[in-house]
């Protein structure tokens, strides 16, 4: 089956920063992005219906049978259930929101017709930056079973790793863990391919380590978070999400955050994810121009990819950074801090695009990757949209 995963346009404009970058199919959240949950459920290749400037990147593909899914939604048994019987011309939705339709053609409907069937059933659909974390525990169960089904784990041959739960933990080839102690009775732990877990590390489940990821000396995972694959964490964490290539290696708290690609948190970096009046937080919306209540008594920082931090920075409770953002300095910065800015609380001047790429280009080959042309052009159309927000630039 030829899965297209389209960016429902009210979803993609709630989830920037995140989606400046990439279509909704590309979040992850639990060990998978939603992309590989689909292909792992539905077999068949995944592509996506996203922006003009995001097609050389994540372009569509198209078939006489094509299955379009909602691209912030998230497959579970019941709903995969529904979709594999959809016949050519039939799909689901929920208040006037298409959620699946299967098609020869390579759109969806305008309108809602005689082929759709409203959907009645729970399902998951992460259209905000908070649900990101929110959701991430179950998404991490879920994946978890998904990917572990029928296979067995590589062993714990460390003598001097505590372990509760082995069943609920699982290793990939390649893994070495020293002088751990890995705690599976709230939910499983999964450490992906050559990922490590060094010397008095702590690590509650439900838990995911990604492909080549670094659990640092020391470090406090409390559980229900995600490190993609590539990252280097330590200091503590707590239900948090960090995306491919992002690191906060040092000591600091992290919690109920979620981190774009290629981001990095300098040393001692704290988040507050609780407002001291303990009232529920808001949070920076794109869509809606204006800060709007999450609902949530927790909610700490939303990174956007190519955004770093210094040394000390204090992020205050419901902070959100855009793309490419470099902050440093005393005090706390803004609860919103646009794409490509440069500074912090005294202040932002524009890091320039020839100086972000500069910086961007030298963290990709650390990790011997490219910082391509098609990534350069994406880039540009990023801070060209996002120029009414750096105001500085105005009064300049």
């Amino acid at each position: 089956m030829n899965i297209v995963l389209y960016d429902h346009p009210a979803a993609r404009q709630q989830l920037l920063p995140f989606t400046f970058t990439r279509p909704l199919g590309d979040l992850r959240i639990g060990i998978l992005t939603i992309a590989e949950k689909w292909q792992k459920h539905l077999g068949g290749s995944v592509s996506f219906l996203t922006q003009a400037y995001l097609q050389p990147k994540f372009g569509a593909r198209f078939t006489t049978d094509n299955l379009i899914v909602h691209g912030a939604l998230c497959p579970d048994e019941k709903l995969v259930e529904r979709i594999r019987g959809l016949k050519t011309g039939e799909g689901l939705y929920h208040q006037q929101t298409v959620l699946a339709y299967r098609t020869a053609e390579d759109e969806l409907p305008e309108v809602l017709g005689t082929g759709m069937t409203e959907y009645a059933g729970p399902f998951t659909l992460v259209d905000q930056p908070w649900k990101i974390f929110q959701h991430n525990a179950e998404q991490l169960r879920a994946d978890f079973k998904l990917i572990t089904n029928g296979r067995t784990s590589q062993p714990i041959t460390d003598p001097h790793t505590r372990v509760y739960n082995p069943n609920e933990i699982f290793l990939e080839a390649g893994v070495e863990i020293r002088a751990a102690v890995l705690n599976a009775e709230a939910g499983p732990i999964y450490l992906g391919r050559n990922s490590q877990v060094q010397e008095g590390a702590l690590i509650k489940g439900p838990f995911s380590l990604g492909e080549g990821s670094v659990v640092n000396m020391g470090g406090k995972m409390r559980g229900d978070s995600t490190i993609g694959p590539h990252c280097k964490v330590g200091g503590e964490i707590s239900n948090s999400v960090l995306w491919g290539h992002s690191n906060k290696a040092h000591d600091g708290f992290l919690g109920n955050s979620v981190l774009g690609e290629w981001c990095n948190l300098g040393a001692d970096t704290n988040t507050s994810n609780l407002k001291n009046n303990y009232e529920p937080v808001k949070l920076w919306s794109y869509g809606q121009n204006k800060f709007i209540s999450t609902g949530l008594q927790f909610c700490g920082l939303m990174m956007g990819d190519h955004s770093k931090c210094g040394i000390n920075t204090m992020f205050n409770t419901g902070t959100v950074v855009g793309v490419g953002a470099n902050i440093f300095g005393d005090g706390y910065p803004r609860n919103f801090v646009p794409s490509f800015a440069w500074g912090g609380a005294a202040g932002f001047t524009t890091f320039t695009l020839a100086r972000s790429f500069e910086t961007a280009a030298r963290v990709m080959e650390r990790r011997k990757q490219t910082l391509t042309e098609a990534d350069k052009a994406m880039l540009t159309t990023v801070f060209e949209q996002t120029a009414v927000e750096r105001i500085w630039e105005k009064k300049a």
